[in-house]
């Protein structure tokens, strides 16, 4: 069984999908390759155009579902930016837009963004979007309600 594309608080964008087998597929522009056409892929592959188109993200500094070590479980973060020195710039977890962006969602960013240390922080379902900027020295979050373009981080 496919999910089926619902509108989402993000502009829409032209993507690429397939039918084959009875699922849908979505090409992944970053990683050159069709992906199974989930509620969660469908809200990263939304946020990705988003950065890339909008907020003028270089492609080359994007990073999906890259690996993470966690109290000893292996993890993977949905999105993770870097900077043009290849230091982490930003952690992006990517929900279903069912799941509502709750404490525990955004602490389970948090959590993988302990081992990342970014500067930024994002939770996104699609729908509604938290920006965080983080001091870490402080261990202090202040919300944003636009993300900034890449230029200006």
């Amino acid at each position: 069984m496919s999910f089926t594309p619902i509108e989402l608080n993000l502009p829409p964008y032209p993507f690429r999908i397939t039918l084959k087998d009875a699922k849908h597929y979505i090409f992944d522009e970053i990683r050159k390759k069709h992906l199974v056409l989930t509620p969660e892929e469908w809200v990263r592959q939304h946020f990705i155009q988003y950065l890339i188109t909008e907020k003028k993200f270089p492609r080359s500094l994007i990073q999906i579902e890259g690996g993470l070590s966690l109290n000893q479980l292996q993890k993977r973060t949905d999105i993770l930016i870097f900077n043009t020195s290849g230091e982490k710039l930003m952690v992006i977890e990517c929900k279903a837009p069912a799941i509502k962006i709750s404490q525990s969602v955004f602490d389970q960013a948090a959590r993988y963004n302990s081992v990342h240390k970014s500067k930024w922080l994002v939770v996104t379902n699609g729908l509604n979007h938290c920006y965080a900027q983080i001091d870490h020295a402080t261990s202090q979050f202040s919300f944003c309600p636009e993300l900034p373009d890449y230029k200006m981080l």
